[in-house]
């Protein structure tokens, strides 16, 4: 082994953290800021919508629901397309397509047309999502991989505390604020031409379409970056690399890897291989993103109705998110420090707990306390997730298996704005919120049968 030259991935996870890696990493991330900011203000929105247009539970469920039934389907058919046509170009495309969308529902004139637009916004933002968490975590180094992918993560905070920001300060200052506040989101299709002249394409995947030239200058491109930190232990990092190599870590049984490498798509992600740890991926997505979307997408109209006004409810909503920072924060601490899996589990049962709190808090102060309680642990569970899914498959399958676990879970994120009224009529907010906590246990649950990757190399 010491006298083979090391492959280009192997390049790439001994190397200290880059300038390169940093500028992917936020270059990644300010298009997931944009995509939580466009999933928040829809929050807001139907707030205002709810008294403006005078909108009942159900066509308000509905604008809540349409814009995870394109994330649903651009979830699956963008993990699909990012195997084909590569991550970077793919990402771009989708910033594109959901920034237009956005900013045309600026100018909706009623109900049916707003619907249309927010399908295909979120058509853009479901493509999107996996297929940036994929990109950074096939350049990012093995013993970080899982902390840079949670960061990558963190900016949905940023993006969701920029909504809140944005509702309290436009939405509700005017009646014609929520479309101010739409057309905001038209930014993503001009970032969209940053992304695709400045990112770097996927190693992996260039290797995998014999592009080998694109692919060495790609790794040169890391490897003369100035370090931004961990230089001076490149020497360990380099054995650990080696180790790494010669042992076999590989997330499935070995007699098994060419039928993996052969059959391709959906067919591998459930095959004898690979179909446990897809079953618990398929339960986490499907659970957390009931439980999330449908407490945060109706948290300022739900608070609306039970008494605050709108801006009241839009003021507890900007302290609630805030807590999402500190929630990913200790998640990107946990995940390299602790696991993945263990990580993972504690968010997801921390949440449970905070939503039993939320369903039985009485007074302003309860819903606050519990509403960070539940953005903390919520949003270092979706970290902790977006950091194990790609982890789970190998690079031919990488896509698929992640988008086509998005895109179930955003099944869940259709139902949940839909449920949200029904709940509510039968047992008001106490019952929505516990609805919810058992949502998130189920999550816990299903988390368990995911394997550990923590500092295991991501395979071919």
């Amino acid at each position: 082994m010491s006298d083979q030259a090391p492959s280009r991935t192997e390049r790439l996870d001994r190397l200290p953290f880059t300038r390169e890696h940093g500028r992917l990493l936020v270059g990644s991330g300010v298009g997931w800021a944009l995509d939580a900011m466009d999933v928040g203000l829809i929050s807001f929105v139907m707030a205002a919508l709810a008294v403006q247009w005078g909108l009942d539970d159900t066509q308000l469920g509905w604008i809540g629901s349409i814009g995870f039934v394109g994330m649903a389907i651009g979830a699956s058919l963008g993990g699909l397309l990012a195997d084909r046509f590569g991550r970077r170009n793919v990402f771009a495309v989708t910033l594109l397509v959901y920034g237009l969308a956005t900013g045309a529902s600026a100018l909706a004139t009623g109900v049916g047309v707003l619907l249309v637009l927010r399908f295909l916004v979120g058509l853009g933002l479901g493509s999107e999502l996996p297929v940036a968490s994929t990109l950074v975590s096939e350049y990012a180094p093995t013993r970080i991989r899982g902390r840079l992918v949670v960061i990558l993560e963190a900016f949905w905070a940023v993006g969701w505390f920029g909504a809140a920001l944005i509702g309290y300060f436009v939405v509700a200052g005017s009646e014609s604020g929520w479309r101010w506040a739409l057309a905001l989101g038209a930014v993503p299709a001009l970032y969209a031409l940053y992304v695709r002249s400045s990112l770097p394409e996927s190693v992996r995947f260039l290797q995998s379409r014999g592009r080998h030239e694109e692919a060495e200058a790609a790794v040169r491109a890391f490897e003369t970056s100035p370090a931004v930190f961990g230089a001076a232990a490149e020497g360990s990092r380099t054995s650990d690399a080696h180790e790494a190599a010669a042992t076999d870590h590989s997330p499935w049984p070995a007699a098994a890897r060419p039928d993996v490498a052969a059959t391709g798509g959906l067919r591998a992600v459930w095959g004898p291989a690979l179909r446990t740890r897809t079953a618990g991926l398929w339960l986490v997505w499907f659970f957390l993103n009931f439980a999330y979307y449908g407490a945060f997408t109706w948290l300022p109209t739900l608070l609306v109705a039970s008494g605050h006004d709108l801006v009241h409810s839009f003021g507890y909503t900007v302290v609630i998110t805030a807590a999402q920072v500190p929630g990913y924060a200790v998640a990107a601490y946990l995940i390299e420090a602790w696991g993945r899996r263990p990580t993972l589990v504690t968010f997801l049962a921390g949440a449970a707990g905070a939503s039993y709190l939320f369903a039985v808090a009485t007074t302003p102060a309860g819903v606050i306390t519990a509403g960070c309680l539940l953005s903390f642990f919520a949003l270092g569970a979706w970290g902790a997730l977006y950091a194990v899914t790609p982890e789970m498959y190998p690079t031919s399958v990488r896509g698929t298996g992640s988008g086509w676990a998005a895109g179930f879970g955003r099944i869940a994120s259709i139902l949940a704005p839909l449920s949200v009224p029904v709940l509510n009529r039968a047992g008001e907010i106490w019952l929505v919120f516990a609805v919810f906590a058992v949502a998130f246990g189920i999550a816990a649950a299903g988390a368990l049968l995911l394997a550990e990757r923590r500092g295991l190399t991501l395979e071919e």
